[in-house]
């Protein structure tokens, strides 16, 4: 079969319509989007959690010293506008004025319209456009628009564009550089469902694409092209896609793929599992701290959070209908009520080892063992804001700097998990984020015997189709 791929104009440049689909927390750094642009495509560096360095080159590892959130939150977003040009200006050099370059920033994150500010101001002319999404970022078109550098808003739905469209965008049409269909069943990392589509019942992505052409159709941006994310690993499944009139414009990002190149930062630490991948071992769950669902690799820290979802029971403060069991627990001996099901449970379960009953904001109680509670506890304490609002800890950037919920054990710290994972930790004992396509690993030929491409090699063998 004979493929061939077309440039196009991509924030300001005839580029190959590849785009390295940013991952962050140290993961989709300047090396890698630097040498993605410097082979013709569209590198994206990611500012959440970006590296720094020192004088010698070595990653400088976070640490925070302030003694409460709101001063940790402050150090969050020092380190991340400073990571954030570090890596901008590295992928710049790597670049060599090929390419473009693109920052990704997650909406949801901890200080993302400072963190913006402050790495676009202090890389000024070195970015071409901004990605967002995980959340609806309003706000992302109007602060693009100021730098003068194209936005690429992250939708998994034509409501969802319709909603930024008409509070936000159309303000600024001329900066819409393209809209980011993150399919939610598909991608890696955050997904955006909306709460009237269930995890377990995936839908087909092609209408869901050609309802959001429809819908930028009847606002006049029929040229303004569509990034398909989330499960694209040969071209030559696409090719329908290409010059379809249904569909339009077309670019294809890759996020996946990219785990695995020389340049990658997780090449070593997470090749093996990758390559073992079947198909299904990528789950779609329920327990980010943001609140949304989100892809990763089903591993040990995965299998942990669903059996801890297992060990939940509800509770009433007093005997009410079949909650008549008395059930004590906490140092201040509370008295509670169980049914007779769930007092059997929590019984069976502190046999067990999973002696501590950790209280979640829907009046449940999860249990877990000792050494969990207390990690529990720890990472809780330690937060330093880097979400918006937090499930786990229950901070939020906002006047009263909490959601105003209890805290809930049912999640985990996120950065914490991912910056272990991003440095070489076990990555079956950490959060592994992944695209459910990461099982041809395993299956394509073009990683036969454990070889691992450069990222110029990666590109040139995507542009073949294969």
């Amino acid at each position: 079969m004979s493929f061939k791929l077309d440039a196009m104009k991509i924030s300001g440049k005839e580029v190959l319509p590849l785009i390295e689909g940013g991952k962050g927390v140290a993961v989709s750094t300047g090396l890698t989007s630097g040498a993605w642009a410097k082979a013709g495509g569209i590198g994206t560096v990611s500012a959440v959690n970006a590296n720094r360095y020192d004088a010698d080159g070595n990653i400088i590892p976070v640490e925070y010293k302030g003694k409460s959130r709101k001063e940790r939150f402050e150090e969050l977003v020092a380190f991340g506008i400073e990571g954030g040009i570090t890596q901008i200006k590295q992928a710049h050099d790597v670049a060599g004025g090929e390419g473009r370059l693109h920052m990704n920033v997650l909406w949801e994150m901890g200080g993302a319209e400072r963190i913006l500010h402050g790495v676009l101001s202090g890389a000024k002319g070195l970015i071409h456009g901004v990605t967002c999404g995980a959340g609806m970022p309003f706000r992302l078109a109007p602060i693009a628009a100021e730098y003068g550098v194209h936005y690429y808003p992250i939708v998994s739905s034509g409501r969802a564009f319709r909603a930024l469209w008409l509070r936000s965008y159309r303000k600024v049409p001329e900066w819409l550089g393209g809209v980011v269909y993150e399919d939610p069943w598909l991608a890696g990392g955050h997904n955006g469902l909306s709460n009237s589509e269930r995890f377990d019942q995936p839908e087909d992505p092609y209408p869901r694409v050609v309802e959001l052409r429809d819908t930028m159709n009847k606002f006049g941006l029929h040229h303004v092209p569509i990034v398909m994310a989330g499960g694209v690993w040969h071209l030559r499944d696409w090719t329908s896609w290409m010059n379809n009139e249904a569909i339009g414009p077309i670019i294809f990002q890759f996020g996946t793929r990219p785990l695995l190149t020389q340049e990658s930062p997780v090449r070593d630490s997470w090749g093996k599992r990758l390559m073992s991948l079947k198909k299904g071992d990528v789950a779609l769950n329920p327990f980010s701290p943001t609140g949304f669902y989100s892809s990763a690799v089903r591993n040990s820290f995965l299998n942990e959070l669903y059996e801890r979802a297992e060990r939940e029971i509800a509770f009433v403060d007093h005997p009410a209908d079949d909650h008549v069991e008395p059930f004590i627990f906490g140092v201040r001996k509370r008295e509670i009520y169980l049914t007779k099901h769930g007092k059997k449970s929590a019984d069976a379960w502190i046999a067990e080892g999973y002696s501590k009953p950790l209280m979640t904001p829907d009046s449940t109680l999860v249990f877990v063992s000792e050494d969990k509670a207390k990690e529990i506890r720890q990472d809780q304490l330690d937060c330093m804001g880097c979400l918006s609002q937090c499930k786990f800890s229950n901070w939020a950037t906002n006047e009263q700097w909490t959601t105003g919920h209890k805290a809930d054990p049912r999640s985990f710290c996120i950065q914490k998990t991912l910056l272990q994972s991003a440095y070489g930790a076990d990555p079956e004992n950490q959060l592994m984020f992944s695209g459910h396509a990461a099982y041809k690993f395993a299956q394509d030929p073009f990683y036969a015997n454990g070889f691992i491409p450069t990222v110029k090699e990666l590109v040139e063998r995507i542009a073949t189709g294969a």
